[in-house]
């Protein structure tokens, strides 16, 4: 009999430690719901975005990139560790020593952000930025 009583104490105390566990998750849900209604009325209560300006029928000409334009896109800290050369079609962009984790990283976020692209070639792996936008 005293068993069963030290398990049903047992039983007794993990169900309020859970009731205490589900309180918390409880608050916190409650928490974010008004975060969430706050969000929603703040946008809501916005005015709506201006129209779009009218695009012409007839698109600007682009001019294509050049070297100095695409070195242009680089701090002078990364700029220092890159070699350019024009390759026609485009403009190749190989890296003069070591780059490190880091240095590489945001030099791909720089590239992709002009449209360009790392190219995976072993020892002539080189990133490369079209001179027209597609």
């Amino acid at each position: 009999m005293s068993g069963d009583k030290e398990y049903l104490e047992k039983l007794a105390e993990k169900v309020e430690e859970l009731l205490i566990v589900l309180n918390n998750i409880a608050e916190d849900l409650r928490t974010v719901a008004a975060s969430l209604k706050t969000i929603a009325v703040s946008q809501l209560s916005q005015p709506p975005p201006a129209p779009a300006p009218k695009v012409s029928e007839h698109p600007p000409v682009e001019k294509p990139l050049g070297i100095e334009d695409v070195k242009m896109m680089f701090p002078e800290d990364l700029e220092g560790l890159l070699n350019f050369e024009d390759k026609g079609e485009y403009i190749k962009i190989t890296p003069r020593q070591y780059l490190g984790a880091e240095n590489f990283a945001k030099i791909a976020q720089i590239v992709r952000g002009a449209g360009g692209d790392y190219i995976s070639a072993g020892k002539d792996s080189h990133f490369r930025i079209p001179k027209l936008k597609p």
